[in-house]
């Protein structure tokens, strides 16, 4: 699919200036497909419905969207376990419906990011099963990381790393003869294989797929675990440090306590050493080793083969933002998420802080800073923000957590976050269903759970299943309108008709209005390539700053503060009196 000027109202491909690419100020959509539409009624929602629903991302204001892996797999990981990079598994359509799905988001002016996934495959992929069928030491076997086991017999794993999703990073294979054979390496799920990136032959065949999908017209690629794929020589034994730190912006965290930032764990999803801590401890041995930057500076050059502007995105989890920004100088990927500002506290102080050093830390490699509060991975921060407990990230939140969030301080905070997220300048994603305010889901029944993590860890992490169920699209349709028949793939809340799209389009205060106006005014006003400057004189607790004829004032404290004299553009709360009240973000005209 070639793309020709067009009216602004179509993605078009015109002569790009550089530093003036699209991504550098887009707000950027995230979809996670079996959560966001279903055409059939089978309970998982697929491309058609996703095609369906586009006009209301349109209409919402967004610039792109991002697709969560919809290739071939056995959904083991929920697609992140890829059997065929070059097909759409049957469970989301066809490739026909892939294809309708880009032209029909092209006109309405939105582009596609596809996500790819390159750590690792399916056990089920046709490389990995050439792999088990080869014999020890034959090219088959080197597309992987297969090692010889330790110990009498080689009975013992090849090394002492723990699986992200829980248990041993290693699993051992049988032989054709019934004896065992090698250990396989797998960051993640048995049914995960790492990839041998050290292998010439691994990266041709990701050139290829790259080429696939930009052939029929993608406009970039979101990479998973893009700090991974290359391992430290020698495979060390490694240690993480002990879980216990907390996820960010809990309720503990109140604005009069200290400005430390919360940080992060290594402990269940695809994460990494500490984000925030002030000496992060040591890189694992299997994160962010230095010869994955060769293998983003080969995908930008595929990129730069193809007219317009295509775009890399990487999941980095990495500490501190210096080293994030390594992953997006210019001959590399183009955004890098940034987790740090994801899981800061709620607290000014911490987030001036985190907002100085990513515009600092990015700018100084020519790349815009790239913002997110929520995703697929984490607790929605309708809900994060207002814990009042630690919660690792990648535990979740079940009916038996501690300190689970009182809701109304959750989404006004949430709201809050937003509004001050979307003043910044640079790029900033959306994941689907916080516009609507969607909270996390915390009372998912046992046995309803899907996610890995709940399994490899006996039930006693809850996963990410809370953050990913189908979101509602009419009050009062079967399934909230995800589709007609009322099925789900995960059960849906039953008091979630509020929330519906249909409930709140047009009604004034309500968090749609209140996406659509901020997304509607950053355009506006051309916040996404402005310049930040810090104001004083508002106190402490208070975030303020100027980002062109915007001036922006978020309070984080208790007491509310005295509004200087000026049109509101844009408020996450009522405001009466001429005081901006706690837990409010507001933007005024200067």
């Amino acid at each position: 699919m070639t793309l020709e000027s067009t009216p602004d109202s179509v993605v078009s491909e015109t002569a790009i200036v550089p530093g003036d690419e699209w991504w550098r100020s887009a707000v950027i959509y995230q979809i996670y497909p079996r959560s966001f539409a279903d055409s059939t009624g089978d309970g998982v929602g697929d491309l058609p419905g996703i095609t369906k629903r586009l006009p209301a991302l349109a209409q919402l204001g967004v610039d792109a969207i991002w697709l969560s892996p919809f290739f071939r797999s056995p959904q083991k990981d929920a697609g992140y376990d890829v059997s065929d990079y070059t097909d759409v598994d049957p469970l989301f359509g066809t490739l026909d419906d892939f294809d309708r799905l880009l032209e029909t988001a092209h006109s309405l002016g939105l582009r596609v990011i596809a996500d790819m996934v390159p750590n690792h495959t399916s056990d089920q992929h046709r490389w990995f099963q050439e792999a088990l069928a080869a014999p020890e030491g034959s090219p088959e076997r080197d597309r992987y990381m297969f090692r010889d086991g330790k110990g009498p017999n080689g009975d013992l794993p090849p090394n002492n790393w723990e699986s992200v999703f829980g248990g041993s990073m290693w699993d051992r294979v049988i032989n054709p003869d019934g004896t065992p054979g090698q250990w396989y390496l797998h960051i993640f799920d048995k049914s995960q294989p790492d990839l041998n990136w050290e292998n010439p032959w691994v990266r041709e065949q990701f050139f290829d797929v790259l080429r696939f999908w930009l052939d029929r017209g993608v406009d970039g690629f979101r990479v998973d675990v893009a700090h991974g794929m290359i391992k430290k020589a020698g495979l060390p034994d490694y240690t993480p440090p002990a879980e216990g730190a907390s996820m960010g912006g809990t309720g503990t965290a109140s604005a009069d306590e200290d400005d430390s930032a919360h940080s992060i764990t290594d402990a269940d999803t695809v994460l990494a050493p500490v984000i925030g801590d002030p000496e992060p401890a040591p890189e694992p041995p299997y994160w962010g080793q230095e010869g994955v930057h060769d293998i983003w500076r080969g995908w930008h050059e595929v990129l730069a083969e193809y007219p317009g502007d295509r775009v890399l995105c990487a999941e980095a989890w990495v500490d501190p933002l210096e080293k994030v920004a390594l992953w997006v100088r210019p001959d590399e990927m183009s955004q890098a998420f940034n987790f740090a500002y994801m899981f800061t506290d709620w607290k000014a102080s911490a987030l001036k802080r985190v907002i100085t050093e990513s515009i600092d830390a990015f700018g100084g490699v020519g790349a815009p800073a790239t913002w997110v509060l929520s995703n697929h991975d984490v607790v929605r921060h309708a809900s994060r923000l207002a814990l009042t407990a630690d919660s690792p990230q990648g535990a979740g939140i079940g009916p038996l957590s501690p300190g689970k969030p009182d809701p109304v301080v959750g989404l006004r905070r949430a709201r809050a976050a937003t509004s001050l997220m979307l003043a910044l300048p640079g790029s900033a994603y959306l994941y689907q269903g916080e516009e609507l305010g969607l909270p996390e889901d915390m009372e998912l029944p046992d046995d309803a759970r899907q996610d890995p993590t709940w399994f490899r860890t006996n039930g006693e992490k809850y996963g990410r299943d809370g953050c990913r169920v189908p979101i509602p699209w009419e009050s009062d349709k079967p399934a909230y309108g995800f589709n007609a028949s009322g099925k789900s793939w995960l059960p849906q809340p039953k008091d979630w008709a509020p929330f519906a799209r249909d409930a709140q389009e047009g009604v004034p205060g309500s968090t749609l209005t209140l996406y659509t106006d901020a997304l509607r005014l950053r355009r506006e006003h051309s916040l996404g390539t402005g310049d930040l400057s810090w104001v004083s004189g508002y106190g402490k607790k208070v975030v303020a700053f100027r980002n062109r004829d915007v001036l922006v004032l978020a309070n984080l404290g208790k007491v509310a503060v005295e509004l200087p004299v000026g049109d509101i553009l844009l408020s996450s709360e009522d405001i009466t009196g001429g005081a901006l009240p706690t837990d409010t973000t507001v933007w005024i005209q200067l």
